[in-house]
C-alpha cells in the first residue's frame, strides 16, 4: 500500500509519519500527501487553466510548439515525446514551463535547454499568472518536502537547502485524452518510466490512470483529489541517495475520459554534483540534458 502522509505532521517530524515516509522512499518509491500548504482551490483553478488551453483549437496551440521553440518549453503536441523506446509515441499533450533566470544572470548566457526562456499564450486570460503563482508555491512546498523526507530516511536534512538557488524545476500540464479506440499493447498516455530528476509533486484531477509498478510485479492505481498530491522519486535522486531513495517505474495507460494531471519535476540548480559519495562527479544539468534528449522527438531531431 502507497503510504498516506500529513503534511503538517512529517514537516513537524511526528515519529508514526516519519516511519510511513521511509517505507514509501526507500520501498515503494511513492507517497500521498495530505494537509499541505497549497489548497484544493488553488489546484483546481490551475488544473481548468490548463485545461482550457488544451481544448483551443490545433492551430493556435501550434504557435507555441516546443518543437518549434527548440527547447522544453510551451506545447507539446500528441506524439512528441517517447519516455520508453519499447512503446509507441505517448498520445497525450503537454504544456511545460520553469524557471525563469533574469537577464543578466550569468547563468543565462550559458544557453542550457534546461534554463530555456518561457513561452506565453494569450488565451486563456491569465495563463501565464496563474502558472507562475503555483509554480512558486509548489517549489517552495516540494524544498520543504524533500529535506523532510531526506532526513526521515537518514540523510542531512539541511544538505539541500542550498542546491536548488536556480532550480532547473519543470511544471508541467499533462493532458490525457480519452483512449484512441485504436489503440494497441504499445499505446499509452504516457508509457512506462522511471522520472529522471529528484522528486516530483503531482496535482491532478482526482481522475484514476496513474499505475505505480509493484516491485514483484502488477500494478497499483493510484490517485489524489486536488489538494492532495502524489509524490514519487526520480532517478536522480536515487544516485544522489546511493539509492537509499528509490525511483520506481509508472504509466498511464488511458480510460474512457480525460484526465488532466500537473506534475512538478523538481530539481536542483544546473552545476550541483548529484553523484553519491566516493563516485565520478555528475552534474544535476549533464543527466536532466541527456534524458531530455532520450525523450522529446523534436530534440532528437535538432
Amino acid at each position: 500500500m502507497i503510504p498516506r502522509i500529513d503534511a503538517k505532521a512529517l514537516l513537524a517530524g511526528d515519529a508514526r509519519t516519519l516511519a510511513d515516509v521511509v517505507v514509501g522512499a526507500t520501498d515503494i518509491g511513492f507517497l500521498t500527501v495530505h494537509n499541505t500548504p497549497i489548497s484544493a482551490a488553488h489546484v483546481e483553478k490551475v488544473i481548468a487553466t490548463y485545461a482550457a488551453f488544451f481544448h483551443l483549437p490545433a492551430a493556435q496551440k501550434a504557435a507555441f510548439d516546443m518543437a518549434r521553440t527548440g527547447s522544453n518549453r510551451g506545447w507539446g503536441a500528441p506524439g512528441s515525446e517517447q519516455v520508453n523506446p519499447d512503446a509507441n509515441p505517448d498520445y497525450k499533450q503537454v504544456f511545460d514551463c520553469g524557471t525563469t533566470l533574469e537577464a543578466d544572470d550569468p547563468v543565462a548566457a550559458l544557453g542550457l535547454l534546461t534554463y530555456a526562456p518561457n513561452v506565453w499564450p494569450d488565451q486563456p486570460t491569465g495563463f501565464a499568472d496563474t502558472l507562475r503563482g503555483y509554480y512558486d508555491a509548489s517549489t517552495a512546498f516540494a524544498l520543504e518536502l524533500l529535506c523532510a523526507i531526506a532526513g526521515a530516511v537518514g540523510e542531512d536534512a539541511s544538505y539541500f537547502r542550498d542546491k536548488f538557488a536556480r532550480p532547473m524545476a519543470l511544471l508541467r500540464g499533462n493532458f490525457y485524452p480519452e483512449r484512441p479506440a485504436d489503440a494497441g499493447e504499445k499505446d499509452f498516455g504516457i508509457a512506462t518510466h522511471t522520472d529522471y530528476g529528484c522528486l516530483t509533486l503531482l496535482a491532478t484531477d482526482g481522475s484514476p490512470g496513474l499505475e505505480v509498478r509493484k516491485r514483484g510485479g502488477g500494478w497499483i492505481p493510484v490517485s489524489a483529489p486536488p489538494g492532495e498530491f502524489v509524490v514519487n522519486f526520480g532517478e536522480m535522486l536515487e544516485m544522489w541517495t546511493a539509492r537509499k531513495i528509490v525511483a520506481t517505474p509508472h504509466r498511464v495507460v488511458g480510460t474512457s475520459a480525460e484526465r488532466i494531471s500537473v506534475p512538478l519535476f523538481f530539481n536542483p540548480s544546473h552545476d550541483v554534483n548529484v553523484a553519491p559519495a566516493g563516485a565520478a562527479p555528475m552534474t544535476a544539468v549533464a543527466h536532466l540534458e541527456r534524458r531530455y534528449q532520450e525523450t522529446y522527438l523534436h530534440l532528437q531531431k535538432a
